[in-house]
């Protein structure tokens, strides 16, 4: 049964009165956090974790200890066993996350809980927590800046030998598997190519770093045998998916839920394999696949020179004057920045009714057409630097003061994502899947936004 809280703990009370209070930037977070409709969001999601979970079982965690300990963890960048720990180890975090003298929830179960609550809520706590600033007089849209930046995926660099040897020992494993639970109807001797295919990547690996024309045919056909690993390890698993379909064991459904994940993945990467080293062909991003594990991850070229590829997606943020990021999306593919300028500003409408005075985007936002667009919508200030070559006209309108102020105004954005980079891991995602990619940044978002409330 969904708990709402705890009862207020007396002991707990008078243990806490002999320290001193809640650290003032913790006491604010404290306040927002009280405000209802942000509790409903969560507990909403809660709500639905089974059919009946708000009637009937056992006590729940409360929606409140879960709500504040997943602030706490994205706040100070703890994993979910750190913030277990600190919380039952802190006074003050018992009393911030309102677990008092009770057993702090362990890891798994903060995991589980957090599972549950999807990527819209988040959006919605965020649009929340931006209206109670703008009531409370911390910002109110004036200004707004918005920028991008890249959320990379928990992958390694991607190779097509080490995809390869990917589907290979995922495909193997799970039809190993298999072939336990239905023993008595298997009878074809299977082989498992795991350890000969990891040998032959590496193998792969050290023939290609020389770079002649001998290693890279040598190279060719260590690949032509590593595919036909993969193809016969692959058809296995087709054989082992019809046999494992005719049973209704549970464990055999998660075998096969298995098998229909990874084997259109693996296809898919015996295609590209073929494609570009036995075709020597070209082969489009928006057809690569990059990780067995992330596949929703997409390869993105920015024209940086420290960083030519990520591999993850990319983030575009509204700030407004304050500090806050009132607007957050992950975009798919790497579509241009010049496409960004109108959902930035009808975001921004959306949350405050009405148009910013200055809006404010890099050189790659410039267009005519988006300087048209935010004079229609009634923005007073449009700060959008031309790139390439700039008339006589363009350079005196740029050099204006009110331009250039807005200009040294703009640069705070790539602070701000910096700060949500190293403080609230924004860097890299450690959640699975593109939902948990979502969570993770809806999450990194909030908390950047909750500890500047908790400065201000």
């Amino acid at each position: 049964m969904l708990v709402e809280h705890y009862p207020t703990d007396k002991r707990f009370e008078e243990l806490v009165g002999y320290l001193p209070e809640l650290s003032p930037g913790l006491k604010k977070i404290d306040g927002y956090l009280e405000d209802e409709k942000l509790y409903k969001l969560i507990r909403a999601d809660l709500a639905k974790r089974y059919p009946k979970t708000k009637e009937t079982g056992r006590n729940s965690t409360p929606v409140d200890v879960v709500l504040r300990m997943l602030v706490v963890k994205r706040l100070y960048g703890y994993s979910y066993e750190e913030t277990e720990r600190n919380v039952r180890d802190s006074l003050s975090l018992r009393a911030f996350c309102r677990v008092y003298l009770r057993d702090v929830p362990d890891d798994t179960t903060l995991i589980r809980w957090a599972q549950v609550i999807q990527p819209k809520t988040l959006e919605k706590f965020n649009e929340r927590i931006i209206q109670l600033a703008v009531e409370r007089k911390v910002t109110n849209g004036r200004k707004l800046r918005t920028d991008g930046t890249v959320v990379e995926s928990n992958i390694r660099p991607p190779s097509d030998n080490r995809l390869l040897t990917d589907g290979v020992r995922v495909l193997a494993r799970t039809v190993v598997g298999a072939r336990e639970l239905l023993k008595q109807t298997v009878q074809e001797p299977f082989e498992d190519f795991t350890q000969t295919a990891k040998q032959l990547a590496r193998q792969i690996g050290e023939t290609l770093r020389k770079k002649t024309d001998t290693a890279k045919t040598a190279g060719r056909q260590q690949y032509q045998e590593l595919l036909d690993m993969t193809r016969k390890t692959v058809e296995w698993a087709r054989h082992t998916q019809k046999q494992l379909h005719k049973h209704r064991e549970q464990k055999a459904k998660h075998l096969e839920q298995i098998l229909e994940t990874f084997l259109p993945r693996t296809e898919q990467v015996i295609d590209q394999t073929t494609r570009r080293i036995l075709q020597a062909e070209q082969v489009p991003a928006s057809e690569k696949i990059v990780s067995l594990f992330e596949e929703h991850t997409d390869i993105i070229r920015r024209g940086k020179e420290s960083r030519p590829v990520e591999y993850g997606h990319k983030l575009w943020l509204n700030e407004v004057e304050g500090g806050l990021v009132s607007h957050y999306r992950i975009l798919e593919g790497n579509p241009s920045d010049e496409q960004q300028w109108k959902p930035s500003l009808k975001a921004h409408l959306k949350t405050f009714h009405q148009p910013p005075q200055q809006a404010s985007g890099d050189r790659g936002l410039f267009s005519a057409e988006n300087e048209q667009l935010a004079g229609d919508l009634g923005v007073k200030r449009i700060i959008l630097p031309q790139r390439g070559h700039r008339s006589s006209t363009r350079l005196k309108h740029e050099h204006k003061a009110w331009f250039v102020k807005g200009r040294h105004w703009h640069a705070g954005v790539e602070g701000r994502i910096s700060v949500l980079k190293r403080a609230h891991n924004l860097g890299r995602c450690l959640a699975h899947g593109l939902s948990g990619f979502h969570c993770w940044v809806g999450w990194g978002v909030i908390a950047g936004n909750l500890a500047v409330l908790g400065r201000t």
